[in-house]
């Protein structure tokens, strides 16, 4: 009774997610935790995770050192996605109780302040605590590790859990501290034991859910459940496997919401809470099913989660990297739609439900409701075009299985590189009809296309370099030219060598240099190296590795060798107008978020003397007037004439304030903020004007789509623009000279041109229609009869394809009972009609007798059995296929 009763207070005092979400923090903010936001799915400053997975993940260098915060306790709610990767839980999702792609991770955090004792007390303060969940004692069991006495005595001395609900875990898992209670962040670094808490969700086995208490034979089951897991982080271990003490032990805590939600609200199955009801029902609706009579509604319920929430972090469907990973997710759940009978797009439409249940805690998927559906939506409508041929592909390999029971590779292969299903779609639909895929089969073929891949896009060149020697300094900031730089590398074909002579091409690496190496989407400068009269003219500048610079290019004349000193010169005016370029592709990005929205994200970029091109993440295409606003803020900018500035801080500080960085670029403790006054602040190493104004004129030339969710424009500055603008002006004086027009009234003159052009086109086949009316009449007294069937068979000049129609229904009139097969010729192609009065349907189709011709002509046709149409390549054989008409209708009908 007494946990009856706990539980009940509990329940009535949270009553959603919402409300859990906030007593956690509200919780740790008393005790002195600072409050922190949930960072991004996509991880800021490291590339080495695909997505944040857990909740320590945000203060993953303030555990190691590297960082310092104003804080040493925090709190959090960080949402998180395991659905790629090492961490990959996507094809269990729908199929158990607890996987979910998307899910939130309440976490408090101590950084080298409180360690075991109260990190202990702290979460069973909060977990049994009455004024805060008031769980029963009796339902939970603790473990730590075997070789932690100093969690076991808290626990037990403290705490007062009874011994024999205080589980030793030793290493488990095949190796010295492997084990379920011990953490690590990795081979090597910060690391420690943990405790964990376990519920027990059946305790007098009335629900018949199996399973035992952890360290048991029975711990797979479902009965004990984890809820808190406490990581004391108390050991930096080395490469040699040495545990060294960490001068400040670190506490990092993680509990899930969704399976305390489902403790709390009185459920055994996460896809029961009150999230995914709301969730689920909103499918079912859609569908037209009972909420609880399919996995499918719960696979769909979880992936709308996770899809918005990437799309809201600027992650857009794509075939490679997070974009991939996204686009598995919806395409997932859009083939779990096809099951349940949704043909037509379903999925966006489940974004206003999502925003309802968890738009309070995360404002973002209101603010973005329209971007995340239009992006859905997208997607939907693209796979659609694919799934049906794509299953119908896979429905008759598994046809033809007989009794073997997997999936052929080549056809694994197939349906993904054809048809986009990724490798886990078709493992689902397999193991839903108990089968299973050849993967090995599958690799062989990726392996197979990625060597393809490879050989088509090989190219005469320079082999990779890998330069171990000196790195370069850059000092092509503040100067151009460089008189006192020595080469301290020459390679020829990838292969280091020592000298030059005139006329061959190399990679030189010198120790300073004023040349910018390709980076972060400018190309590298051009010009020239000169000493005495050894010319070598660099064609385009690159990072050879071990930070060193390589200049490729030809050695004009004289000779070159390692040691010797060189006068380098970057190409001013191609640098200028690179930089000119560069600059405004800073103002571009700013301008599209203040137009299309703040979903817009860099997704790549080439910058070069000619033009900029930049692929940004944008779900349509940009309309004229959104093209206008554009280019009206960016040259607005430009006229501003501010300065810009590019400033060294730490990545901290810059982020804080209020630079923008790419997701998933590497930067050091070190980065290069640049600011073009108030408009744009960004981290960036490359090179840029003193002013904005020194940019000139921007002018967007294209745009268009380069994948899905992925736009891309086009612009150029400076002269370039003054040239395309000139050419405009040309061609725009041009079109008017030519319809005689002022440059006032071109467009009225066009428009009358135009009205005019289409007034004679209907004149024209008003007269085409008069013309074919009179060959009509000539044309019926050419009939023939046939078995008492009158029968007109013609080759028509001069006639359009088009007007064959109409001639074939005047002539079916004028005969009033009978057959008519025409045929034209124009263009290397053959239009060929047939007709039969509806009293002759039942012994002569139309269909069928066109086809006759069709065949001689190598083309098909088909249609009613009164009329059909048919086309062919072969105009030579029209005489041919028209006279076989005739003793075709004589075996039907008799001579």
């Amino acid at each position: 009774m007494a946990y009856h009763a706990a539980l009940f207070f509990g329940l009535v005092r949270i009553v959603n997610s919402n409300e859990l979400r906030a007593k956690y923090l509200a919780f740790f903010a008393q005790k002195d935790h600072t409050v922190v936001p949930s960072s991004p799915l996509v991880p800021g400053n490291d590339p080495t995770l695909l997505f944040t997975n857990a909740g320590m993940v945000q203060f993953k260098d303030v555990f190691t050192g590297r960082e310092k915060r104003p804080y040493t306790r925090a709190t959090s709610s960080q949402r998180c996605v395991r659905a790629g990767g090492k961490h990959n839980d996507l094809e269990n999702v729908g199929y158990t109780a607890r996987h979910h792609t998307f899910f939130e991770m309440l976490g408090n955090f101590s950084f080298g302040d409180y360690f075991k004792k109260d990190a202990i007390h702290y979460a069973w303060e909060f977990i049994t605590g009455k004024d805060w969940l008031g769980l029963d004692p009796q339902r939970l069991c603790v473990t730590v590790y075997q070789e932690d006495d100093e969690a076991y005595a808290i626990w037990r001395d403290e705490i007062g859990v009874p011994v024999e609900r205080i589980i030793r875990i030793g290493d488990n898992k095949g190796a010295r501290y492997a084990s379920d209670n011990f953490w690590s962040m990795g081979d090597t670094g910060p690391c420690g034991p943990c405790t964990e808490i376990f519920y027990d969700h059946d305790p007098d086995g009335s629900k018949g859910i199996w399973g035992g208490m952890p360290g048991s034979p029975e711990e797979d089951g479902d009965r004990w459940i984890e809820i808190w897991n406490v990581v004391f982080m108390q050991y930096e271990r080395s490469k040699d496997g040495t545990m060294t003490p960490l001068p400040k032990p670190s506490v990092d805590t993680g509990m899930g919401l969704e399976r305390i939600s489902a403790v709390l609200q009185g459920v055994h199955n996460n896809y029961d809470i009150d999230i995914f009801v709301a969730l689920i029902a909103a499918v079912a609706k859609l569908a037209n099913v009972d909420p609880k009579s399919s996995a499918s509604l719960k696979v769909i319920a979880d992936h709308i989660r996770a899809t918005s929430f990437l799309i809201c972090d600027g992650v857009m469907p794509s075939n490679e990297g997070r974009g991939y990973v996204l686009r598995r997710i919806m395409r997932r759940a859009i083939r779990h739609g096809y099951k349940l009978g949704l043909d037509e797009a379903f999925f966006y439409k489940l974004v206003a439900p999502l925003a309802e249940v968890m738009g309070e805690a995360y404002p973002e998927l209101r603010e973005k409701q329209a971007l995340l559906e239009k992006t859905i939506k997208a997607e939907e409508d693209s796979f659609a075009i694919t799934l049906d041929k794509g299953m119908k592909l896979l429905d008759e390999a598994i046809a033809k299985l007989g009794s073997e029971k997997t999936i052929p590779g080549d056809v694994v292969f197939k349906l993904y590189d054809t048809y986009g299903f990724p490798l886990d779609l078709t493992a689902d639909i397999a193991r839903e009809r108990e089968l299973a895929i050849d993967e090995a089969g599958y690799e062989r073929e990726m392996q197979a296309q990625r060597e393809r891949a490879r050989a088509a896009s090989k190219f005469g060149g320079a082999e990779e370099l890998k330069h171990t020697g000196e790195a370069s300094s850059f000092h092509g900031y503040d100067a151009l030219t460089h008189e006192a730089a020595n080469i301290s590398a020459i390679y020829r074909d990838g292969k280091p060598v020592a000298s030059l002579d005139a006329g061959d091409e190399a990679v030189i690496v010198l120790d300073h240099t004023p040349f910018y190496a390709e980076g972060g989407g400018q190309v590298g400068d051009r010009g020239t190296l000169t000493a005495g009269d050894a010319k070598f003219v660099v064609t385009d500048t690159i990072k050879v590795g071990n930070g060193g610079f390589g200049h490729r290019g030809k050695l004009e004349s004289g000779s070159l060798k390692i040691g010797a000193r060189v006068s380098a010169a970057v190409d001013e005016a191609l640098r200028a107008a690179t930089q000119r370029n560069h600059s405004a592709t800073h103002l571009l990005h700013r301008a599209l978020r203040e137009v299309l929205g703040t979903h817009v994200a860099q997704k790549g970029s080439l910058v070069d003397e000619q033009r900029t091109r930049f692929d940004f993440s944008h779900g349509a295409a940009l309309t004229a007037d959104e093209i206008k606003q554009i280019e009206h803020r960016v040259n607005k900018a430009v006229l501003a004439n501010v300065p810009v500035a590019a400033t060294l801080m730490g990545y901290d500080a810059a982020i804080e304030s209020g630079a923008m960085a790419l997701f998933g670029e590497k930067y050091g403790d070190e980065v290069r903020v640049l600011a073009m006054g108030d408009f744009s602040t960004e981290l960036c190493g490359g090179t840029h004007v003193t002013r904005t104004g020194d940019i000139g004129l921007f002018k967007i030339v294209s745009e268009g789509g380069v994948a899905a969710g992925v736009r891309r424009i086009e612009a150029i500055t400076g002269e370039n623009a003054l040239a395309y603008v000139g050419n405009l002006e040309s061609k725009f004086k041009q079109a008017a000279d030519l319809v005689r027009a002022g440059r006032d009234d071109l467009a009225d003159k066009i428009e009358q041109v135009l009205d005019r052009s289409r007034q004679l086109e209907k004149e024209l086949a008003a007269l085409k229609g008069k013309l074919a009316s009179a060959a009509g009449s000539d044309l019926v007294s050419q009939a023939k009869d046939i078995a008492g069937v009158k029968v007109l068979v013609s080759k028509l000049d001069g006639v359009e394809a088009g007007d064959l129609r109409t001639l074939l229904d005047q002539l079916k009139n004028k005969l009033g009972s009978g057959i008519v097969v025409l045929g034209t010729a124009s263009g290397g192609k053959v239009s060929l009609i047939a007709g039969v009065t509806a009293d002759l349907t039942g012994k002569v189709k139309a269909g069928e007798l066109v086809n006759v011709a069709a065949q001689l002509v190598g083309g098909k046709g088909g249609g009613r059995p009164d009329m059909a149409q048919a086309g062919g390549t072969q105009p030579e054989n029209l005489d041919a296929a028209l006279a076989a008409i005739e003793p075709a209708l004589i075996s039907k009908l008799g001579s």
